[in-house]
């Protein structure tokens, strides 16, 4: 049994059973692993850190853990987690002024935007570094009213982890279709063997490419992504008259007819 906790030991309240030299033992303890913390929420990516970054992520955890011990804990002295306190805050405001004045440190702790699509054609190489999946994308993408890549300029994976989105003002050229969601109602790809016309989207990347003549499916060429899978481009996939259907279904038409 522990023995018995006198209240109100301003000794032990204060420093505990260690002595005054463990303060600067503290300060080591507390600057290591703050920038520790710091490194591991550096690499764990943007996507993990959703709208905080590295630094504010680090402080909350830093502050949360040295102010919430000492509150119920009548082992924690005050003192310690006081200094523990203090220098959080200040490290935090050391950092904060270097992001600011060093472009160095501020690329180190922040990162740097990430372009994810340009003129309607994803770049994988982007989403590895960017450490989210097709579908992540096609979903933040939809939640900005986005129905198809073709739409988009540009799509850029900001620092704080957002997805900032350029779309046209009108007259979007087919795309790549990205609702309804993939995994509700996946895009339907041509076949070898079906005659094809119109503007189809490669599966993997999305870049398009125009068939003005009937052509069969199997004799596409490779997409410069690799992929061989393609889709019929749309410019609405889910108009149901007018020229998004017109565009959706045009290559629909021209495999009927060359079935004929």
């Amino acid at each position: 049994m522990s023995a018995e906790i006198i209240p109100f030991d301003w000794g032990r309240m204060l420093l505990g059973d260690v002595p005054p030299l463990f303060l600067l033992e503290i300060v080591f303890r507390t600057t290591v692993i703050f920038g520790w913390l710091l490194l591991l929420l550096r690499f764990t990516g943007k996507r993990g850190l959703a709208q905080l970054s590295p630094l504010e992520l680090a402080i909350v955890i830093g502050l949360g853990s040295a102010a919430g011990d000492p509150m119920f804990y009548p082992e924690v002295p005050l003192l310690h987690a006081m200094l523990v306190l203090a220098l959080v805050v200040g490290m935090q405001s050391l950092m904060a002024r270097l992001v600011i004045r060093s472009e160095r440190v501020e690329t180190f702790m922040e990162g740097v935007p990430v372009e994810l699509v340009r003129d309607g054609v994803l770049s994988g190489d982007a989403l590895h570094r960017a450490n989210l999946s097709r579908e992540d994308l096609f979903e933040r993408l939809r939640a900005q009213g986005v129905r198809q890549l073709g739409e988009v300029q540009r799509a850029y994976f900001e620092q704080d982890g957002n997805l900032t989105v350029f779309t046209h003002d009108h007259d979007a050229p087919p795309g790549l279709p990205v609702v309804p969601p993939w995994d509700l109602e996946p895009p339907s790809p041509v076949a070898p063997g079906e005659m094809v016309t119109g503007p189809l989207a490669c599966l993997g990347c999305g870049a398009t490419r125009d068939n003005p003549e009937q052509q069969d499916a199997g004799a596409l060429d490779r997409c410069a992504c690799g992929s061989e899978r393609f889709t019929r481009a749309t410019t609405d996939p889910l108009a149901g008259s007018g020229d998004g259907a017109a565009a959706r279904d045009g290559g629909g038409r021209g495999a009927l007819a060359g079935r004929r």
